[in-house]
């Protein structure tokens, strides 16, 4: 199970190999300072997520009724372009 771990800029620095390893290990490190939220300490990630087309095919279904949009409603999307 995954832990929130909040720890003062000062408490960051003398123990960051281990706030490090939890991190790694799936825990949410933040570091705090002057009592606020201040950096989130995150794994590295070696290579981004690799997009896959199509790979919601079949999961995403459209309402029966979506050509019988109103009018006003279309004009109001297309205003914003």
């Amino acid at each position: 199970m995954t832990e929130r771990i909040q720890v003062n800029m000062h408490e960051a620095r003398s123990q960051l190999s281990q706030l490090a390893e939890r991190a790694w290990h799936g825990d949410t490190v933040v570091i705090v300072k002057d009592g606020k939220p201040y950096l989130d300490l995150l794994p590295h990630i070696d290579t981004p997520r690799v997009r896959k087309p199509g790979r919601l095919k079949g999961r995403i279904r459209m309402s029966a009724e979506f050509e019988n949009t109103r009018e006003d409603i279309i004009n109001g999307f297309e205003s914003c372009l």
